[in-house]
């Protein structure tokens, strides 16, 4: 299956920083910015409590949208707020309205209005869409209905296949009258609002981080020239040339969210894939996957969730293996006697061979107490997140009016959340941890050293963790 035509891959984007900044590798500012996390957890899931001060992303989207009096640019592949139940096309088709309204639609809709909103209050609305015209069946129906007839609406289709060879811009982004911003993994559709998991990153005064993923708004008539360079010259053939000193940010940040929030300043960084968006300056985000799994003090936890998880690439011919995030987990394991919790998504279009991956990785305990002379207290837990009715999503009816027996919509009921916590620092991603994300896939993530972040974001992975959904798997069974 291609990723450019499977909504499971959620491609949008992000896609960042502008190629004329010449900033130092460390910068401190004078603002103040004020920092949320921000959740989806879908309906019917009783037993996941959302933590306290994490916000909702129906809820942030609708404040981003009311709030904004200038501008309001929204990086996007495609657009679904406005559910179809009536479309025999769609994976809506066949449920009620009673149905639609349990299920939440009409958070979509209020998100859609807001937009609207906006709009119709002369703020400019900037949307990019990068690698293809939506999706299936919609396409661009709703940006376009809401550029009709509104000159400062911008609707644009950027296609960056001639760029980036197989791959697909996959981050995702809303910034606000060039202040607020928003870092997320929810796509724009109503479903990412209440039938998906999700967790974000959303940043109030962050006027340091909106110069950077401003600068991908290219002028319409810049488009059919591409602001990257042709080639990236590669020295290490392992891949990513590692950056001993990569970009950061000092800031200090309020979190209203969580009560013990400071104003002490610590560090943050913006991480990028594919290598051409580098620069020679920034941090790739396999990188800052790698780095914040090895910035895990000893004895301690890291807690890394994901929707996809693969030791090589999904959609390139020939296979290309990569073990960077493997390694890195078995690292900690062995040097810094740390316990790894690895969460994975397990929905009805869970990667066939992830498994196999997966139960390898586990056998890093095998090898951790193998011998007396090994001195390793750490450990690997790995648990598949299977959110109920997983595996009965789709149309409610075909096309023909008979019964399907799906008791939610198509492309639901799902982890989609990507992150990495370690007991210092926290990396909220757009990535999933296969290596066409990394490498062919465009894409934005958010690191951070600010303790209140740091602490509430375990406290979202705990939650799931700990929740009835979270289901060990199991190690390879040895015969002899």
């Amino acid at each position: 299956m291609n990723v450019s035509n499977n909504k499971r891959a959620n491609i949008i984007v992000i896609l960042i920083i502008a190629a004329n900044f010449s900033l130092p590798h460390v910068s401190e500012s004078s603002q103040e910015c004020k920092e949320w996390l921000v959740q989806s957890i879908p309906i019917d899931m009783p037993h996941l409590p959302r933590v306290p001060g994490v916000l909702s992303t129906g809820d942030v989207f609708q404040w981003l949208a009311g709030n904004s009096s200038k501008r309001l640019d929204i990086i996007a592949q495609y657009w679904e707020l406005l559910a179809a139940p009536d479309d025999p096309r769609s994976r809506d088709y066949g449920y009620s309205k009673a149905n639609m309204q349990e299920f939440g639609a009409k958070e979509g809709y209020d998100v859609y209005k807001a937009i609207e909103n906006a709009a119709d209050r002369n703020v400019n609305v900037r949307y990019d869409y990068l690698s293809h015209s939506g999706v299936y069946p919609e396409y661009t129906t709703e940006p376009s209905n809401l550029a009709s007839g509104r000159p400062n609406v911008k609707n644009v289709t950027l296609l960056l296949g001639e760029w980036y060879g197989s791959g697909i811009v996959h981050a995702k982004v809303w910034i606000s009258d060039h202040r607020d911003v928003y870092i997320r993994s929810a796509n724009q559709d109503w479903k990412s609002l209440t039938q998906l998991t999700q967790n974000q990153f959303g940043m109030n005064n962050g006027k340091l981080i909106e110069q950077f993923l401003a600068g991908y708004f290219i002028d319409p008539k810049e488009r059919c020239r591409s602001p990257l360079p042709p080639y990236v010259e590669i020295p290490l053939v392992a891949g990513y040339p590692t950056l001993s000193d990569p970009y950061m940010f000092k800031i200090s940040v309020q979190t209203p969210g969580y009560s013990n929030s400071t104003l002490w300043p610590h560090f943050n960084c913006l991480s990028f894939s594919p290598p051409e968006l580098l620069l020679g300056t920034y941090q790739a985000d396999e990188q800052a996957w790698v780095d914040t799994i090895k910035s895990v003090g000893s004895g301690s936890i890291v807690r890394i969730n994901t929707m996809d998880w693969l030791g090589q690439s999904e959609y390139m011919t020939p296979t290309v293996y990569r073990s960077s995030i493997s390694s890195a987990i078995s690292e900690v394991v062995f040097s810094k006697q740390a316990t790894v919790k690895l969460l994975v998504a397990y929905w009805k279009y869970s990667i066939s061979n992830a498994d196999q991956y997966l139960k390898f990785l586990l056998d890093s305990n095998v090898l951790c107490s193998s011998s007396k002379y090994n001195d390793c207290a750490g450990k690997v837990e790995i648990k598949y997140y299977k959110v109920p009715g997983f595996n009965l999503t789709g149309p409610a009816k075909f096309p023909i009016g008979t019964s399907t027996g799906n008791i939610y919509p198509g492309f639901t009921r799902v982890n989609h959340g990507k992150y990495v916590v370690s007991d210092v620092r926290a990396h909220v991603a757009t990535s999933n941890l296969v290596w066409d994300y990394f490498y062919v896939t465009a894409g934005v993530s958010f690191g951070t050293y600010t303790p209140a972040i740091v602490s509430q974001l375990q406290q979202v992975f705990d939650a799931d963790w700990n929740s009835p959904y979270a289901v060990p798997i199991k190690a390879f069974q040895l015969s002899c």
